[in-house]
């Protein structure tokens, strides 16, 4: 059981780093969707998460000023591995996560409430999610317009994949490799390194 859940995450993750969208610039398309969602449920956090092999690192970040955190730490990581929506009314009182330095310390999480979103291909990315400091309870017709918020996070990835994949081959194209240039470029330069292409001619 334990080498088909590996094998099962390595697939999600291969379809996660297929998408380019890890350590990418916000975007207006989905800081739109955590704005609306802290008005939408009055919490003072919410964010897009994408769950990396270690970390979880987000794509969108309304009410916290980091953007990203170790996978330890992570409440939606949960819900990624449950594949299914994750609700702790309470964090403080929950066992797996009372003793977690996010609730601990800043931002002191104590209400969570996360979505799982999924790539075009079925694989779960991370979540939509919401935080509150106070406990709260989830209520039934709050907990279906997350599940719209979450379906609109997979419109999104859905027109992201299109616009960057080749219909007929389904590999990258050449909007894609713009992109994942442009980012790398981006990436080196923050981070002092130097990044070497080959470009070739036909």
């Amino acid at each position: 059981m334990k080498i088909m859940t590996n094998h099962k995450e390595e697939n999600r993750l291969l379809s996660l780093y297929s998408m380019g969208i890890l350590d990418t610039k916000y975007e207006e398309r989905f800081d739109r969707l955590t704005r609306i969602a802290t008005k939408l449920f009055d919490v003072p956090i919410a964010l897009v998460s994408l769950i990396d092999r270690d970390r979880q690192w987000f794509k969108s970040c309304y009410g916290l000023k980091i953007k990203e955190t170790d996978r330890s730490d992570s409440f939606c990581t949960i819900a990624v591995d449950l594949s299914e929506p994750l609700i702790v009314p309470d964090a403080s009182l929950d066992p797996r996560f009372k003793e977690n330095k996010l609730v601990k310390n800043d931002p002191y999480i104590r209400f969570y409430a996360g979505h799982p979103v999924r790539l075009p291909d079925g694989e779960i990315a991370g979540t939509i999610c919401i935080i509150d400091t106070e406990p709260r309870i989830l209520t039934r017709d709050d907990f279906l317009l997350l599940k719209d918020l979450a379906e609109i996070v997979e419109d999104e990835f859905r027109i992201i994949n299109e616009a960057t994949t080749d219909p007929l081959t389904g590999i990258c194209n050449r909007r894609s490799f713009a992109l994942m240039t442009d980012e790398s470029l981006r990436k080196a330069k923050k981070r002092k390194n130097i990044l070497c292409s080959d470009h070739r001619s036909r």
